[in-house]
């Protein structure tokens, strides 16, 4: 065991257990000018959560709401000049919310009682401009406090997004924020006539009129609302003024007294991923280097994303625990606009950014906006539905049950764990199928320690490598395709210390073939892809369904047969021109939809005449767009004669301005002659902007070809094309 160890971890400056033992496990390790590398690395390793943070941890999976003044007014940030009439609310389910967030598995939802605008969703004692200036309720409406009762009957956690931004404060007059008020000494909360608390507690404070209203209103939500699990602070900033500073001192001395169990975003417990679509990186140490003392800041950076990698810890002060939240939302923006324009993400999607997440040593925030109605909409729900059947379905069930290896990583109990100096080996009674292989470390008591490791199974007689990563930390969960095997073999090729693993289980995701598409260039070269869910809200180029799918293939034909197992396999971009190609994904025995798509004349050569842009309608990607006023011609030089049978015209899809409803098509050999060759016309264009098709009543062989719009959708004064496909 011990000669195993060195052999496997010398490169990796591993260390003994007693002295990783030497180093007392903390959530912040002070880093001493005389520290050498390994010690440095041996401190990393022995960085640990708070109670507040591992508690934060485990729920996982987390529901964000926003709804306020933007809902109504379909902004995404407000002005703060709002009139609180443009709340319009009737009426309010937050049963509805909360029953449904506790089908996808969430385990906590996070209410926005305040955005950057300043309208306040409670009854606070210290402003106007919120829900009591409303008719909902006749003014005595409560949406934080109806959500926090429906938490309590469906046992779902609350936490608060309270925003330090207060528009209403900076445009009012009589506003607080910035007011170049002196601090003074304040008691905390300020008694409002006729208003008394039952927690009779007070503070004194040091602050000027923002933070002692600030701190008022945290008063107010942390004693009449709770219990509160998580303070959720956004570090955004729509304007400043006066050089208004926030107290954070102040803030987190009332919050740790009111609230000590509950974990703060951005002020040192939890920290921003870096981006809001969902996107984890391949490594994320929940360990942060800090470049300065903590006691002489006012709190970390809450969009800090550097990690205690090895190359980051060199000229660090300190090491502290600080585990990102992965937050996004399930519709494209963070709060409601409508059921039409804005999409919603699938349920591969979030399934998707759910293991990418949780399996990635983070935790997902998902952001789930109510509509004007008070409910959440029902193609929410449903997503919220399937993903919680996949998440029970695939994690349900653990295939190790009744495999024999380190029991401690097989007992279910966070508390107990092995310590890896060999190769830990699982063998089951009978083999089982895979796809799915979770790990966790032992990280409230150890620390995250496993720098990288490697998952083989016994396939044929031998040893075959299925998965690799680098940390685990709290959760790791590894994807691969399908494999049938009785043997599973973790091996740990690279650590910080002694590595403590607490739990392993082995899981199988009922994968099916993606749906497929295919694109083109303008060199006539054939991309066939999974489809995306045509989510186009901050997706950083992530596809779930090809991650979800891992071990299919792709067939494809171009002679008009239908494609099988037996048809030539997609490898790379191929040529076509003028041909329908056919294709399907292959996984587990079953066969996806058969992709059907007809391709025209390549567009390598195409010039514009006489139209600004034109080439954005030719260009081979339909998010951009050739827009002109109504009436206007569009004309093509081809560079060669060709036989034109038929046109396609794809609409854009941002908008309905400029959609080409009726048209006339007019073609030439020599660019100066022309000939009417047909007239077209296209309904529903506004509620179905998919590409059209118009077969010419004759084919024409010319080299220019033109469209005139002679009528756009509604009356539109433009004329747009967000691409133009020409066939033989």
């Amino acid at each position: 065991m011990k000669k195993y160890f060195a052999g496997l971890l010398l490169t990796a400056m591993c260390f003994t257990a007693s002295a990783a033992d030497e180093i007392r496990p903390a959530n912040t390790i002070n880093i001493d000018p005389t520290d050498s590398p390994e010690t440095i690395l041996l401190k990393a390793a022995n960085v640990v959560p708070t109670p507040n943070q591992l508690a934060a941890l485990e729920r996982e999976f987390i529901a964000f709401v926003h709804f306020g003044p933007n809902t109504f007014t379909r902004m995404e940030w407000g002005t703060g000049k709002e009139d609180p009439a443009i709340f319009a609310l009737e009426n309010l389910d937050t049963d509805q919310w909360v029953k449904a967030m506790k089908d996808a598995g969430i385990k906590m939802v996070i209410f926005t009682a305040k955005h950057h605008d300043g309208f306040v969703l409670w009854q606070s004692r210290y402003t106007r401009h919120g829900i009591m200036s409303t008719k909902f309720r006749d003014g005595k409406g409560d949406v934080l406090r109806d959500l926090a009762e429906s938490c309590r009957k469906y046992g779902m956690k609350l936490g608060i997004y309270l925003s330090p931004a207060d528009l209403y404060q900076i445009e009012n007059p009589e506003g607080l924020y910035g007011n170049l008020s002196k601090p003074t000494m304040r008691t905390i909360p300020r008694p409002v006539e006729g208003r008394p608390f039952s927690d009779k507690r007070t503070f004194q404070f040091e602050v000027d009129d923002y933070n002692e209203y600030f701190l008022n209103q945290l008063f107010e939500l942390l004693t009449e609302y709770g219990p509160v699990d998580e303070l959720w602070f956004d570090g955004a900033h729509p304007k400043r003024k006066g050089n208004q500073q926030y107290n954070y001192a102040a803030w987190d001395s009332l919050i740790h007294t009111l609230a000590p169990k509950a974990a703060m975003f951005g002020r040192g417990d939890i920290r921003w991923c870096g981006n809001e679509a969902g996107a984890t990186r391949d490594t994320e140490f929940n360990v942060r280097p800090i470049p300065f003392p903590a006691e002489a800041t006012e709190g970390l950076p809450p969009t800090e994303r550097e990690i205690a990698t090895r190359d980051k810890l060199p000229g660090a002060k300190q090491l502290h625990y600080c585990q990102p939240e992965v937050d996004t939302s399930i519709r494209e923006g963070w709060f409601y606009r409508d059921d039409n324009t804005q999409k919603v993400r699938s349920a591969d999607d979030v399934f998707d950014i759910y293991e990418r997440s949780v399996g990635g040593n983070a935790t997902l925030l998902l952001n789930i906006p109510p509509n004007r109605e008070g409910l959440l909409p029902d193609r929410d729900v449903e997503v919220l539905a399937e993903t919680g059947r996949r998440i029970r379905d695939t994690y349900g069930t653990d295939l190790l049950k009744g495999a024999e290896g380190p029991a401690a990583t097989l007992d279910g109990d966070k508390n107990t764990f092995v310590e890896v100096t060999e190769p830990l080996v699982y063998t089951l009674p009978a083999p089982v199928t895979l796809n799915r292989f979770m790990i966790q470390e032992a990280i409230a008591t150890k620390g995250e320690r496993v720098e990288e490791h490697v998952l083989d199974a016994w396939i044929d007689g031998q040893w075959k490598e299925i998965a690799r990563a680098t940390n685990i930390g709290y959760k790791r969960i590894l994807r691969f395709p399908d494999v049938t095997t009785d043997r599973l073999r973790l091996r740990v090729t690279a650590s910080r210390a002694v590595p403590a693993i607490s739990h392993v289980s082995a899981h199988r995701y009922d994968a099916r073939p993606p749906q497929l598409d295919a694109r083109r260039d303008t060199k006539g070269m054939v991309t066939i892809e999974p489809r995306t869910s045509g989510f186009a809200w901050k997706t950083l180029g992530i596809n779930s369904a090809d991650n979800l799918s891992a071990g299919y293939t792709i067939h494809y034909t171009t002679d008009g047969s239908t494609p099988d197992a037996n048809s030539p396999q997609y490898t790379a971009p191929f040529a076509a021109e003028n041909t329908t190609v056919k294709a399907v994904a292959l996984l587990n025995g079953m066969t996806g939809a058969m992709l059907d798509k007809r391709f025209g004349i390549v567009k390598n050569g195409w010039k514009v005449v006489d139209t600004p842009d034109g080439a954005k309608a030719f260009d081979e990607n339909a998010a951009t767009v050739w827009t002109a006023p109504a009436g206007s011609a569009f004309t093509i030089d081809l560079g060669t004669p060709h036989r034109i049978a038929a046109f396609s015209y794809t609409p854009p899809t941002a908008t309905s301005e400029g959609m080409i409803a009726r048209g006339t098509l007019q073609t030439s050999a020599d660019g100066k002659k022309w000939t009417t060759a047909d007239t077209f016309e296209f309904g529903n264009l506004v509620n179905d902007p998919t590409t059209r098709l118009h077969t010419l009543a004759t084919p024409v062989t010319a080299r220019f070809f033109r469209i005139v719009a002679d009528a756009s959708e509604g009356g539109s004064n433009v004329a747009s094309i967000a691409e133009i496909d020409l066939f033989e």
